[in-house]
């Protein structure tokens, strides 16, 4: 597999990259029902990783984000899913359960995006949401992967799973990000994302199972703008980067401390999804080097001025920064978070810092194994095993995100 395969095959499996986002586009929801509001084998030896309840409890206890008030000439929507859901472990074992619901916002003209509020209908369960943009070329096969199932929906561990996703890192086709305790967001004056006619929203929702298969029916709140209205297009910029954590030489009697032992449970629980951290590897050039940093460095392919920034990585995340042109008189630090704060992962808007085709940027995580022995959530695991990339609520990511505008074509 060449590098340029790589990149089509990575974007399509990277988008299930956030546990505790709070959002960084705009932050969206639902399905499709629409109302209108206007204002001015691991072996079977070993057993599949269980978080512990904790972290459910934390999620059903999160306050509900406050709405903002709508600036002139936006409006709202409300999006519902059509019926409720019911998760389950898709493979038959772990605690997590993505699933994609194709919402229809029955766009007849383009409009643009500008802010979103997720109405999360079981807080029990529902751990985060990314909201992905379906142009009307695909909504068709969107359609079909809908009805292949009995149950409303289709398992979407990897991203939508509809072809041709993530063919481009630099200009994703995210809408939003949202996870619990996120306020309603909205995007800087004078900019917003475009949603074409005829397009259709697939909402991704990463259930948690640790308080049990509780139904669900979630909603969210869009904020927009008629498509006339002169504003400035957002993209979203994703910079993924594997993770090779080995366990602690005085903590490696796990049967899970051997890489392979961890790749294959990984696989139980997320499928094929479990090949993401092989493909970042492609992706960033790097090799399988078993470390407490990782890092990726990408090249753009276009102008581009950076608006905000945001990082990610899970409970076992201590470290995260984003810079532009690293190693060079032109390096700039974007983002820079010292010690890590799992609740605390919104976006960052920041002075506006312009880049050039040929440019480069980089993100490096740090994450360290003696966290398990202080948090919590890890009271029921305290026993080092190999950490890859994986989806699951105590499997880890390092992620940087940039919210971006082209420079004109």
């Amino acid at each position: 597999m060449t590098p340029a395969q790589a990149r089509v095959l990575v974007g399509s499996l990277a988008a299930a990259v956030i546990v505790g986002i709070a959002v960084l586009a705009l932050g969206l929801g639902s399905s499709s029902g629409v109302e209108g509001s206007r204002a001015g084998d691991p072996g079977t030896l070993l057993k599949p990783t269980v978080p512990p309840a904790v972290e459910a409890q934390q999620l059903a206890n999160t306050p509900k984000g406050k709405l903002l008030p709508l600036r002139h000439g936006e409006q709202r929507m409300t999006l519902t899913m059509p019926e409720s859901y019911t998760p389950s472990a898709p493979y038959g074992t772990g605690t997590d359960d993505y699933r994609c619901f194709l919402l229809d916002p029955q766009v007849l003209q383009d409009v643009w995006l500008t802010g979103s509020n997720v109405l999360p209908g079981n807080p029990n369960v529902v751990h985060h949401v990314i909201l992905f943009k379906i142009p009307a070329s695909s909504v068709a096969e969107a359609e079909a992967k809908d009805a292949g199932t009995p149950d409303p929906g289709w398992t979407c561990f990897g991203g939508t799973g509809l072809s041709g996703e993530f063919g481009d890192l630099e200009d994703a086709n995210w809408l939003a990000a949202w996870a619990p305790g996120g306020d309603e967001t909205k995007t800087r004056n004078g900019y917003g994302v475009k949603l074409e006619a005829g397009s259709r929203i697939v909402m991704q929702v990463h259930y948690n199972l640790l308080k049990g298969a509780a139904p669900d029916r979630s909603s969210a709140q869009l904020r927009w703008m008629p498509g006339s209205t002169h504003l400035t297009q957002l993209h979203t910029f994703l910079m993924p980067a594997p993770v090779e954590l080995p366990c602690r030489p005085d903590h490696s009697d796990s049967p899970l401390c051997d890489r392979d032992a961890a790749m294959r449970d990984a696989e139980n629980r997320f499928g094929g999804a479990a090949n993401t951290n092989t493909l970042l590897h492609l992706l960033c050039g790097t090799d399988v080097v078993p470390s407490e940093t990782t890092s990726c460095t990408r090249t753009i392919s276009r102008g581009m001025t950076i608006l905000g920034v945001a990082g990610h990585m899970h409970l076992l995340g201590r470290q995260i920064t984003i810079e532009s042109n690293p190693d060079t008189d032109r390096a700039k630090t974007l983002l820079r978070i010292p010690i890590w704060d799992f609740d605390n992962q919104g976006s960052k808007p920041i002075d506006p810092v312009h880049l050039d085709a040929g440019d480069t940027v980089r993100v490096t995580c740090q994450h360290q194994q003696w966290l398990r022995d202080k948090l919590p959530a890890f009271a029921t695991q305290r026993e080092d095993r190999y950490v890859i990339w994986a989806e699951g609520s105590t499997d880890e990511m390092c992620l940087g995100l940039l919210q971006v505008a082209f420079d004109p074509s």
